[in-house]
């Protein structure tokens, strides 16, 4: 989905399947005409492409950013994607694998944007590769679902993984612990998981944090294993929730509570995810 300082774009296609796009409604400023009579000091200093992310729309970015630039008067375009493509595809490990994440970027760095600003980047990498990146804090919104869900003197916070322990246990002060889990580096299957640090007394509440769930499989090992260390209610924080989370086994498995989440991937409808808006961010 993309939208155009608030304004959505319309996607649209021909018989053959090629993209007709339409923007309507590009505010007054923008409009080609005021440039050549005012120049371009007199136009508003930004317009910005908003992404939400929904499948491979790469070219419509493309032609969106173009059009802007060829036909609009602009000083800055800017680039609002709080979910990066291909971020999982941060290394290659033989040369038959073609690294998307870097060429991805390298597509995003030619558009020439003024900033992109993304959220909770799954890599660091990533961040490392885009010209002009920013990114947005999440530290707010889970310190507030900890202050609404979690009792400090008796509940912990969980990271599922050292990856997730790195990335958040650092802009969060609350008593936590965390997994140890071993993939298959080729299928991606957990053959080992494990839970670490200090376990309160039963009964406790646990909310696990994350930036990205697929089908929620490390979810439900840690939430399994927390059960079994006497957890009381579960709750799961990711960043980016794809929408394949509905067909795993975790949707249904009744160990999770509620699944909250930031408007950034996820497009589904369900009641036991909440998508909380990226105005609350």
């Amino acid at each position: 989905m993309f939208r155009i300082n608030g304004t959505p774009v319309r996607i649209e296609r021909y018989p053959d399947g090629t993209l007709r796009l339409v923007i309507d409604e590009i505010p007054e400023e923008f409009n080609a005409e005021r440039l050549y009579e005012y120049g371009k000091d007199e136009i508003a200093d930004e317009i910005t492409i908003e992404w939400i992310y929904e499948n491979d729309e790469e070219m419509t970015l493309f032609f969106i950013a173009r059009h802007l630039r060829e036909r609009y008067a602009y000083r800055d375009i800017a680039l609002y994607m709080p979910y990066i493509p291909y971020a999982r595809m941060d290394r290659v490990y033989d040369e038959d694998e073609v690294f998307t994440l870097k060429y991805f970027c390298d597509l995003i760095n030619v558009l020439g944007f003024s900033k992109v600003t993304v959220r909770d980047a799954h890599s660091p990498v990533s961040l490392g590769m885009l010209n002009n990146v920013t990114e947005e804090p999440v530290d707010g919104v889970i310190n507030e679902l900890i202050d609404e869900l979690l009792d400090r003197e008796k509940d912990i916070v969980f990271y599922p993984d050292n990856g997730s322990r790195n990335r958040y246990s650092g802009m969060i002060d609350f008593p936590h612990a965390y997994g140890v889990k071993e993939r298959d580096r080729i299928t991606g299957t957990i053959m080992r998981h494990e839970v670490r640090g200090d376990i309160p007394a039963a009964p406790f509440n646990v909310l696990i944090i994350d930036d990205i769930s697929s089908y929620g499989g490390t979810f439900l090992h840690s939430a399994t294993k927390l059960k079994e260390l006497g957890a009381d209610k579960i709750y799961l924080y990711v960043t980016h929730c794809e929408n394949s989370i509905l067909k795993g086994e975790l949707i249904n498995s009744g160990l999770i509570e509620k699944i909250y989440t930031t408007r950034s991937i996820y497009t589904g409808d369900h009641p036991l995810i909440e998508v909380i808006d990226g105005d609350e961010i």
